[in-house]
């Protein structure tokens, strides 16, 4: 039963504004060559950096300052900033639906009621 409703919940939340704004500007964003460029040199760029911290060193002041720029530019593309628009707006819905599921959590537990159908 509770997979059921597991299933039964994910179909209601894929369904949700939320959700279709946040699938529209993920794949808005993937379509972005521009972004898409930017993003995977933000990315070559953090795992050079991750890789000098591991070996005990630091990444060099140029290293910090190419991702500051990088970081910089990604956040000005429009496409960007929808994707990050639509994830706050999902993460805060997904909140929601957590403290709903707590709050049925709290019920439940208290509840001398016994149902699993």
């Amino acid at each position: 039963m509770l997979e059921e409703k597991g299933r039964e919940l994910g179909r209601f939340i894929g369904q949700t504004p939320e959700y279709q704004a946040l699938k529209r500007s993920s794949e808005a964003l993937n379509e972005d060559k521009s972004a898409v460029a930017l993003l995977q040199k933000m990315e070559q760029l953090r795992g050079s950096a991750q890789a000098l911290i591991q070996s005990g060193q630091n990444p060099t002041p140029e290293m910090e300052q190419e991702l500051d720029d990088l970081l910089s530019e990604i956040q000005r593309q429009p496409a960007y900033q929808r994707a990050v628009s639509a994830q706050e707006n999902f993460d805060k819905l997904m909140m929601r639906v957590n403290q709903w599921i707590m709050d049925g959590m709290k019920k439940g537990a208290t509840s001398s009621i016994i149902s699993l159908s």
